[in-house]
């Protein structure tokens, strides 16, 4: 048996099958676009589904790949057995080769059997090979059998199991077909292997391989024309087998990982192995935590968002129970980047956004820990202290909700005080929270999609790239709802012609609008949309006339509409070019709009983008604009746009055959203009040069959310209106002020001196005024028992002068208790302050302003030496600072 690296496993496994004709399939992201039944990838044939399905077409029938994946919800949660267990982790890899109706069972039999026997050398008398038993829909896969006895298996460790060991479906339709599972004895005791090991939970047993034969139809259980093949092999099982070891936490996977772990925390082997299942969640989860910010998933409150912080907050809170009392994980991811760069350069080449952004949510979580904490230590007390058995539901979603409390870990946390928590209450408050989001939701078009799904109609044929006129004869009706074969003036309508210039929104491209015209009316077209695929259906009234089904018409575009649109489109993907080049690769694309009048570019940054970043930016794209370049586009296979460096957008879904917009840097300022041509798969529609752009202005730089940030713009003729109005508010100004536009600067600063200076004249005015006030007060001072105490309502602008007047009366007066109300803003304010020698006797400035401010309906307090409070009644300030004396006798007999 050889003893490999993780990367040497990696690699041996897809040489092996590219010298058996399998094309080498790069791993898709870890989100699934476009399949509402997964988060994410968590397995091998994820991004081969419609492939399977016979939705999909690829130039290869036979294909490799390692594959990175995550489980953490639905049947595949491995989330709770991660640390303890020495086999489960969220993040794995999974090793696959494929056959699409090429090969099948002898094929890939004999291929597992030469990679594991010869290739990575395993001891044949230690595997077992499981296939289906057969059952009343599906004989017994005994050709598998036959197969691996073929190869060399010994007849008696080739098992028989039934549907749910042995048996794939990939849903209640599409293909489905038997398994046969390789498993391996691990044991130090040969003589002690037996078949009962195989399929149970015994230790000594590990399956490496999964061999599904894809050969029925799910929904007739009949055979299928060109059955294929999805194979799996866990990397970090292999791993573990090969390196002779019992853990995947014990293999090169993971080590690296816990020694930084160990480093970090200043800790030693002995704190590890006491303290082992904490020091292996937090390796799986840096893993997870790394690749899905790689993969664009930021930290949220929903969907992919949330995994992410529940994973990385479940990390942060281990590291607090094996003792890090500061942010630790950065220093972790940094090892996983390293480790898994090269098979996965995504990692390095977002490495510095990937740290800043991991950092930035546990420095965040960190933060709201304690206090989270404290109100969970609250709850599981006053539960212990009224008898109940459970922490209430209610809490744990309030803790979900406010302190960002994933479920559980406030289970984790309320189980170590020996307490479950009620998931059924928490059910129900998070269902009434949805049931209040629905409500308070406005949709748009909402039941499209169900109007036009079941019409037998053809995919739309889009003519926009090449016209933006066209003939097209009309195939459906809908209005007010209804099929209809003729609609009246004044009616809505939505239409489907067979081919349009009509560009449908999407990739942020909001839609054309025009005009369609028949032999007998006008339809004024106010959206295209794509409610199914491959359908564009046009949204619009008619406003001369009438339409009929089936009439011949001319598609119209607003063709100034759409050049203002393009031009928004093309200097989007400059903006992302020149983004890139300043402040770094890690500014991936994130949501975008592109309309007539601006644009509009959301990226990936954990930090405002800097003003000279800004001007360098704009810099970069107005030469660009200037230099002239070339605008094209081409249709390649998604494997070649890629090698030639075009950019692809994180979870979005591409098929093999993608559209790939190239925009050269033209001959002209090269250097200032980009570090390479501009190259991103776009279906959106482009100018031809990028001089047709005319300027471009960056308008405002904004954050939209962690790690979020957005960009506006302008392009054309709205650059042109926007510089005008900038140019006008200049004269509008200089007119007021009396003044050229070129003197306005030094005009403001003869302005903002002169207001400096009477500012000051003002405040020793001010001062004197207040403090001649004041004197009078101090005739005021109460001696309650040898206490000097005033108690005075004087007016004030602010809460700073406020604190003056206190300060002048202290320093007046010496040893005092001092409590200031005052009105500011129509709310009553209350400053109390408490000279040291009697705090030292008892008396607290905090708990009066605190007694104070329950007067006047409001809340406050702190330190003993001074404090301030307030409330939302002005008309009980007196009432309240009445009070005062009986309150400072309280805190003296206190």
């Amino acid at each position: 048996m050889q003893k490999l690296t993780s990367a040497q496993i990696r690699e041996r496994y897809l040489s092996f099958f590219a010298r058996h004709d399998h094309t080498i399939v790069p791993s898709s992201s870890l989100v699934v676009a476009d399949d509402p039944t997964l988060l994410f990838a968590n397995s091998g044939m994820v991004q081969f589904k419609d492939l399977f399905l016979g939705l999909e077409q690829r130039p290869y029938r036979r294909a490799v790949t390692a594959q990175k994946c995550l489980r953490v919800s639905g049947k595949h949660n491995d989330l709770e057995e991660v640390g303890p267990s020495p086999r489960h982790q969220t993040f794995f890899e999974m090793l696959g080769n494929f056959s699409f109706g090429d090969y099948f069972k002898a094929e890939a039999i004999a291929m597992a059997w030469k990679l594991l026997t010869e290739e990575f050398a395993l001891p044949v008398e230690r595997l077992w090979f499981t296939v289906f038993e057969g059952d009343d829909q599906v004989p017994p896969d005994e050709e598998a059998a036959r197969l691996w006895i073929a190869q060399g298996a010994d007849p008696s460790r080739v098992l028989r199991f039934g549907r749910s060991d042995n048996f794939w479906v990939m849903g209640d339709t599409g293909p489905c077909g038997p398994c046969s599972e390789i498993t391996m004895y691990i044991g130090d005791d040969l003589s002690k292997m037996r078949a009962e090991g195989v399929n149970s939970d015994d230790p000594d047993y590990v399956e490496i391989w999964n061999n599904v034969f894809m050969q029925y139809d799910r929904a007739t259980m009949q055979p299928l024309p060109r059955p294929s093949v999805d194979t799996g092999m866990g990397l970090e099982r292999m791993a573990m087998v090969l390196q002779g070891v019992h853990s995947n936490y014990e293999t090169d996977v993971f080590l690296p990982i816990i020694a930084q772990i160990m480093a970090s925390l200043g800790s030693d082997e002995a704190h590890y192995q006491a303290h082992f299942a904490p020091y292996r969640a937090i390796a799986d989860h840096a893993r997870a935590v790394a690749f899905l910010i790689a993969d664009g998933v930021l930290p949220g409150n929903a969907g992919r968002s949330y995994v992410l912080r529940r994973i990385l907050r479940r990390a942060a809170y281990q590291g607090r129970s094996i003792g890090f009392e500061r942010p630790f994980l950065a220093e972790v991811i940094e090892v996983v980047i390293a480790q898994m760069g090269k098979a996965y350069p995504d990692l390095q080449t977002r490495r510095q956004f990937i740290l800043e952004s991991a950092d930035a949510e546990e420095r965040q979580f960190l933060r709201t820990l304690a206090s989270g904490l404290s109100r969970l230590e609250t709850v599981i007390a006053q539960v212990r202290t009224s008898g109940g058995s459970a922490v209430p539901g209610t809490d744990a979603f309030l803790l979900k909700d406010t302190y960002g409390f994933p479920l559980d870990l406030t289970e984790k946390i309320a189980i170590e005080a020996g307490l479950p928590v009620d998931e059924a209450g928490y059910a129900a408050a998070m269902k009434e929270q949805r049931e209040r989001s629905r409500a308070a939701a406005k949709f748009a078009r909402g039941g499209d999609a169900e109007l036009w799904a079941d019409r037998a109609l053809p995919a739309t044929r889009f003519v926009g790239y090449e016209q933006l006129a066209a003939e097209a004869q009309i195939l459906a009706l809908i209005s007010n709802g209804d099929a209809v074969a003729r609609v009246s003036l004044g009616n809505p309508v939505q239409l489907v012609l067979d081919q349009t210039p009509f560009y449908a929104e999407s990739g942020g491209q909001v839609a054309d609008t025009g005009t369609l015209t028949t032999p007998t009316g006008i339809v004024q077209i106010e959206d295209t949309q794509r409610p199914t695929p491959g359908l564009i259906v046009h949204y619009g009234k008619v406003t001369a006339g009438h339409l009929e089904l089936g009439q011949t018409s001319v598609a119209a575009v607003d063709a100034s509409r759409r050049a203002d649109i393009q031009r928004n489109h093309t200097a989007t993907h400059l903006l992302h070019r020149a983004l890139r080049d300043v402040v770094g690769e890690h500014a991936a694309q994130s949501g975008s709009l592109v309309a007539p009048e601006r644009l509009r570019f959301d990226f990936t940054h954990n930090r405002a983008v800097e003003p000279t970043q800004l001007r360098d930016i704009e810099a970069r794209i107005n030469a660009w604009v200037r230099a002239d370049g070339w605008v094209g586009w081409e249709e390649t296979t998604y494997q070649a746009a890629l090698d030639q460096g075009a950019i692809a957008l994180f979870g979005e879904k591409y098929g093999e055959t993608v559209r790939m917009v190239t925009i050269e840097r033209g001959d002209g300022l090269i250097d200032q203009i980009a570090s390479t041509d501009s190259r991103e798969l776009c279906g959106g529609t482009h100018v031809r040069s990028t001089g047709e752009l005319g300027y471009v202005r960056l308008i405002g730089e904004s954050s939209i959310g962690s790690g979020l940030r957005r960009i506006e713009a302008v392009t054309g003729r709205a650059a042109e209106e926007w510089v005008e109005q900038q140019a006008q508010l200049l004269r509008d100004l200089a007119a007021r002020l009396g003044v050229a536009p070129t003197a306005l600067p030094e005009r403001l600063d003869q302005l903002l001196t002169e207001h400096r200076r009477q500012q000051q004249v003002l405040n020793v005015l001010r001062a004197k005024l207040t403090s001649s006030s004041l004197e009078g007060l101090l005739v005021q001072v109460r001696h309650d028992e040898g206490v000097p105490t005033l108690v005075a309502h004087v007016e004030a602008e602010d809460i700073p002068q406020l604190r003056t007047m206190g300060d002048w009366l202290r320093s007046k007066i010496g040893s005092a208790i001092i409590v200031l109300g005052t009105i500011i803003d129509e709310k009553p304010l209350f400053l109390a302050m408490v000279t040291p020698d009697l705090v030292a006797q008892g008396y607290h400035a905090g708990k009066l302003v605190k007694e104070l401010a329950t007067v006047v309906g409001g809340g406050g307090g702190g330190r003993p030496e001074m404090a301030q409070a307030g409330g939302k009644d002005p008309e009980r300030l007196s009432d309240a600072l009445h009070q005062v004396p009986s309150l400072v006798a309280a805190q003296r007999k206190g």
